[in-house]
């Protein structure tokens, strides 16, 4: 299994994933600020890695702490790195919760609880991520292509994978099924990560650019489309990777099932809709330039949204640990968390 992110005596441990697929690199964080540029950064990325990232960074924090009076301001530094995955935000609530927890306790008592909470946090994910993809597994038809957009494997969890996790479970089953992989510009995950996690498996994947998708949807050689997720609407909206909007709209003209696969831990049943999710932007060069050579004039004007919005009338149905989920997705998701 890809290790994607370990706690060690020596800090927090993961893989570079900015240095995929040329070098299998490993950044060892040994302060908390250093995780949190490691989030900023891309070093880690993908919604659940980024919220196990978050609580070792506190864990990792609360070492170096010389009191208790520090972890808010710990919280506070990592809460900033990046607004869209809510998956950052729950797993900050859940360190905080343990070190409320632990009111009236030594600090190496709270620091020794907190290291404990992060290692379990990534262990719950591995096994949440497993169950998903026995969960969508049976979704997926047999001898057909899988289309997917960005990276939502183990790269972008604690191991395993979302919507990877999905491909892999069907696999295992004996499914014989092949995968897309769109490039995932500007950052490229899908041709730097997906495809090496992919080609890890010895699952067969092409690999193809993001506007060649309706092309392929309209071919029928298409069996289903399954992506990962940073934020569910209690509506079903659901955020994602820039272009999984435009996806879902092309499968959806062409009568192509259109998957997300996320953990509970996903949900953010506090808005009514995606049009309250906050859509990080980033910086202009990852668009005017790749991996550092410049691919337009200099001062093009540029709009770098990370992430989209697609409404819930394009997705047949969410994949979670507890179930599967369609719509009306304001009662089954519901469901699902009470």
């Amino acid at each position: 299994m890809i290790e994607t992110i370990q706690w060690t005596d020596s800090g927090v441990v993961m893989i570079d994933q900015t240095r995929l697929p040329r070098e299998e690199s490993y950044v060892t964080c040994t302060d908390y600020q250093q995780v949190a540029e490691a989030i900023r950064s891309m070093v880690i990325r993908g919604a659940p890695a980024i919220g196990v990232a978050a609580a070792m960074g506190i864990a990792l924090g609360m070492q170096r702490a010389e009191s208790a009076a520090e972890f808010d301001n710990i919280c506070d530094t990592l809460g900033h790195t990046r607004p869209t995955a809510v998956n950052l935000f729950w797993a900050i609530d859940r360190m905080r919760r343990r070190f409320l927890a632990s009111h009236g306790c030594s600090i190496d008592e709270i620091r020794s609880g907190l290291i404990a909470e992060a290692q379990q946090i990534r262990l719950e994910d591995i096994a949440i991520n497993e169950c998903i993809g026995r969960n969508g597994a049976s979704l997926i038809p047999d001898g057909k292509t899988v289309l997917t957009h960005c990276n939502a494997g183990a790269l972008a969890t604690a191991g395993y994978g979302t919507a990877l996790g999905v491909i892999r479970a069907a696999v295992a089953s004996g499914k014989k099924i092949d995968v897309f992989a769109g490039e995932t510009r500007p950052f490229l995950q899908g041709a730097r990560l997906t495809v090496w996690e992919l080609q890890h498996d010895h699952i067969p994947a092409t690999l193809i650019t993001d506007n060649m998708a309706g092309h392929f949807l309209h071919s029928g050689r298409i069996g289903c489309v399954v992506v990962g997720a940073d934020r569910i609407a209690s509506n079903g909206d659901v955020a994602n990777k820039i272009g999984t909007y435009s996806l879902a709209v092309l499968a959806k003209e062409n009568g192509v099932p259109f998957y997300v696969a996320a953990p509970i831990s996903t949900l953010d049943l506090t808005l009514a809709s995606g049009d309250q999710i906050p859509i990080e932007l980033r910086a202009a060069a990852e668009v005017t330039h790749v991996h550092g050579v410049p691919v337009a004039p200099e001062g093009t004007a540029v709009e770098n949204p990370a992430f989209d919005v697609t409404p819930h009338r394009y997705v047949t149905a969410i994949v979670t640990e507890r179930g599967v989920s369609r719509a009306p997705y304001a009662e089954s998701l519901r469901k699902l968390v009470s």
